[in-house]
């Protein structure tokens, strides 16, 4: 995961998805700093059984100390670009990888009911941990 391209994100993702069974994945993840939060979104082009292809957008904001408040940027990154991908390329992205714990001894698991709940209502489809989550797993390696 490497390397630095400018692209516009429709063209490249209508390209990747001409293949054949092709499943568009969406993910985001954060990493406070000393300063700042680093936000990474991700796009996950999934080849079952022959690997994957990422594509992400990393972003450095002011420090945002409150867990929920940090968090919920992840999800609101994740709708936004899920629904660019619906209005813009005309494609339903597979799920939204939350990374967020289904297990209540997580602080993360504060957020799954309302997270799921609104990306539910948008239409799409999300998942939590332990579920395999590609895009939010290519997201966190791509904040440290």
């Amino acid at each position: 995961m490497g390397g630095k391209m400018q692209h516009d994100v429709c063209d490249y993702i209508t390209a990747m998805t001409s293949e054949s069974d092709v499943q568009v994945h969406v993910g985001c993840d954060s990493q406070n700093h000393k300063t700042h939060t680093v936000y990474v979104t991700t796009v996950v082009f999934r080849f079952p059984n022959n690997g994957a292809h990422v594509i992400y957008r990393r972003e450095r904001v002011p420090k945002i100390a409150d867990m929920w408040t940090k968090l919920w940027g992840e999800t609101e990154r994740s709708v936004a670009l899920a629904s660019l991908i619906l209005e813009e390329c005309h494609l339903r992205v597979h799920q939204i990888d939350l990374d967020f714990n289904s297990d209540a001894q997580h602080a993360s698991h504060k957020l799954v009911s309302a997270s799921a709940g609104y990306i539910t209502s948008l239409g799409f489809h999300s998942k939590v941990k332990p579920e395999l989550l590609m895009a939010a797993w290519a997201a966190n390696v791509l904040c440290q």
